[in-house]
């Protein structure tokens, strides 16, 4: 048999090549390996040095392998956050010749903890919630894209800091499969899974001493399920409104836009009487803060991290003297928010020393600093200003952070 290695680009394949191929996951050398947190897997899973990159290495049959290879890349397309793919390896053989297990590769995602790793401290019960949410929101967007997941849990989900809350992330694909539109059946049972599965998972974590007492297992595990609920409802029932109030349909697409929802196609149908106007969201897409933060000013942010950028731009953006909306003589936005990134944003997040900003992605840094410069200011009763904010920041509170704030939970 021959190693061969199928990847996504090729950059990567010359730097797998010098991972141990022919000894068994299990047995890799340390010099290879990077110390992560890793989540519960029935495969064999390690963390490696590729060149300058970290990947997580499984290994899984050669069918299992190249089909979750395959999906993991379909999420990419449709824009779905999970884990990037990088390269199936296949034709592994051991020191005398005997076959080894196919291994499939993806991108470690930075910045990201499995559940578990993230109750080694009891959790409080409001940041099991904002687990919780994270989830609902990636269930909802897989559902929305045909996307049938089969064992929805948290050890298959991958979660990082998004400003106050949380984004999470699919890692286990192989048991998924892609339609072009989900039935409600296949919908139930995949939200049947997942509550079966977090009781499971939280009841484990109360065995072990590490669940919240206030925590209840059956109970947190039937919120998944109203979380969905609520959002799958907001984000594709049908609106019926007066005839002379249409602009209820601009607030319902302002909720649509606070829950990080775009609506990219709509149905608007009129009564044959005239005096009711019906409107159905067709086609719903996550991420609208995200892709209007990225069209401004070019910055990759998380959905919470974007909001809370977006404003603070804006903010900044009505104290400039050619500010002027609707005025065609007035600085373009697209100016005025790349003058922002150049004179505000990068010497903010400079100001923070280097080994925060590599532990944690700016977005978040900035973040931090936004709603330090808010409690400074609600203390003090007036606006401390940026300058100030970030300086006590570096002086009064990183000395006393976590090692990798961003990575770690509220205590």
């Amino acid at each position: 048999m021959e190693l061969q290695i199928t990847a996504t680009s090729p950059e990567h394949p010359a730097a797998l090549l010098d991972l141990p191929w022919g000894i068994p996951l299990e047995e890799w050398p340390e010099e290879h390996l990077v110390s992560l947190p890793r989540g519960i897997s029935r495969h064999v899973v390690r963390f490696a040095c590729a060149g300058d990159e970290v990947v997580a290495v499984k290994e899984v049959g050669e069918w299992a392998a190249v089909r979750e290879y395959g999906l993991l890349r379909d999420l990419d397309r449709m824009g779905i956050p999970a884990v990037d793919p990088l390269a199936v390896v296949t034709g592994r053989t051991d020191a005398v010749g005997e076959p080894l297990e196919p291994v499939l590769i993806t991108r470690h995602l930075g910045g990201s903890l499995p559940y578990r790793s993230m109750f080694e401290t009891t959790m409080r019960p409001g940041t099991v919630n904002r687990l919780l949410d994270a989830l609902a929101v990636l269930l909802v967007r897989l559902h929305l894209t045909g996307f049938a997941w089969g064992d929805c849990s948290l050890s298959n989900t991958l979660f990082r800091r998004d400003a106050g809350a949380y984004a999470a992330y699919l890692v286990d694909a192989e048991t998924g499969q892609i339609q072009p539109q989900l039935s409600r059946g296949q919908r139930e049972y995949d939200i049947e899974v997942a509550r079966v599965n977090i009781a499971g998972e939280l009841l484990d974590l109360e065995a072990g001493g590490s669940l919240h007492p206030s925590v209840d297992p059956i109970t947190f595990g039937q919120a998944i399920a109203d979380r969905y609920g609520e959002l799958w409802h907001e984000l594709t029932r049908e609106s019926v409104y007066p005839v002379d109030k249409r602009h209820h349909i601009d607030l319902r697409i302002r909720r649509l836009n606070e829950l990080g929802f775009d609506v990219a196609e709509m149905q608007i149908q009129k009564s044959p009487d005239g005096d009711q106007v019906t409107f159905l969201p067709k086609v719903v897409d996550a991420g609208h803060h995200q892709r209007q933060l990225l069209r401004l000013t070019g910055l990759d942010a998380e959905e919470n991290q974007a909001r809370s950028l977006l404003n603070d731009l804006e903010t900044w953006m009505a104290t400039q003297d050619d500010y002027a909306p609707g005025d065609p003589l007035g600085a373009r936005p697209e100016v005025l928010a790349h003058r922002w990134v150049r004179d505000v944003f990068r010497p903010t997040v400079r100001a923070v020393p280097l080994e925060v900003r590599r532990a944690v992605d700016t977005a978040q840094v900035y973040h931090e600093l936004l709603e330090h410069r808010w409690f400074m200011s609600e203390q003090a009763q007036r606006d401390v200003g940026l300058e100030a904010a970030v300086e006590d920041y570096v002086r009064n509170v990183l000395p006393h952070a976590p090692e990798v704030p961003a990575a770690l939970p509220d205590a």
